[in-house]
């Protein structure tokens, strides 16, 4: 089987200036996808336009709020227009949020915060790009969650109710979206190893982790520390294989998984 995995395909990144979805956006660009990155800094964004104009790709960016649904309507709508639709859509949106406080010492509010932040966006931007996908031409989704939506450990509460909510919702959108042609995956990555240096939020996330440790969040992260310990291969995703991983996803050789997860955890042991 030849040719680009994804050509000419419209593919819409939520988060396109972050880590994973910069990364994401570099492949589906290489892979033939024309590029739409949507994100609130524009220096992100033109950062990861550059890499894929410098390689050929084609990219366009918007500044859009995913917290605000009626944006993320109208820039869908614009794609649309001029794009004749949305094949794929990629939720690659961070939330800031609390890990490590046992429930005695953590707020509703942050408790919440990842379980209104990841859901009202994941919402927000589902709801957009699938009304411009499926039918004559096969729509995909793409969800990120994480290892928590699983793990049975104290200290996570919102965060592991929001990565179970994902998956939950990915799971039941597939199934209400498949008359549609559109198919839905959740992609369960673990803590990725080079995101940190990729200008990831995670590197705030873990530092009270990597100091508690006595270590450094690199080291935390490294093949063989801390948190790879809890891997079965002993070390934690790349930025690559997420996007190499979900470029194939969004493929017609994947044609046949939808309403179901990808686990990239490197094998992360859980309950």
């Amino acid at each position: 089987m030849n040719g680009l995995l994804l050509e000419d395909r419209n593919a819409v990144i939520y988060g396109g200036g972050g880590a994973i979805g910069g990364a994401v956006a570099r492949v589906f660009a290489r892979e033939g996808a024309r590029v739409f990155l949507a994100g609130r800094t524009q220096a992100k964004l033109d950062a990861v336009a550059r890499d894929i104009t410098a390689a050929g790709g084609r990219v366009e960016t918007a500044l859009v709020d995913v917290f605000d649904q009626e944006a993320v309507d109208r820039h869908a709508e614009a794609i649309a227009t001029t794009a004749g639709g949305i094949d794929i859509a990629l939720n690659a949106v961070s939330v800031m949020h609390d890990q490590g406080t046992v429930l005695a010492d953590l707020s509703l509010e942050e408790f919440m915060r990842p379980i209104d932040g990841f859901l009202r966006t994941l919402f927000i931007t589902s709801k957009a790009a699938a009304r411009h996908m499926g039918h004559k031409r096969p729509g995909v989704l793409l969800t990120l969650s994480e290892p928590g939506s699983k793990l049975a450990v104290g200290g996570i509460l919102g965060h592991s109710v929001s990565a179970a909510g994902k998956e939950a919702f990915s799971r039941v959108l597939a199934a209400e979206l498949a008359p549609g042609n559109i198919r839905v995956i959740c992609i369960r990555p673990h803590a990725v190893v080079d995101a940190p240096a990729a200008g990831s939020y995670t590197r705030e996330l873990f530092e009270p982790t990597a100091a508690a440790a006595g270590q450094s969040v690199r080291e935390l992260l490294a093949d063989g520390g801390g948190m790879a310990q809890g891997t079965l291969l002993k070390r934690l995703p790349t930025l690559c294989e997420i996007a190499e991983t979900a470029a194939f996803l969004a493929s017609d050789r994947a044609g046949a998984m939808t309403g179901t997860v990808a686990n990239l955890s490197a094998g992360a042991l859980v309950d």
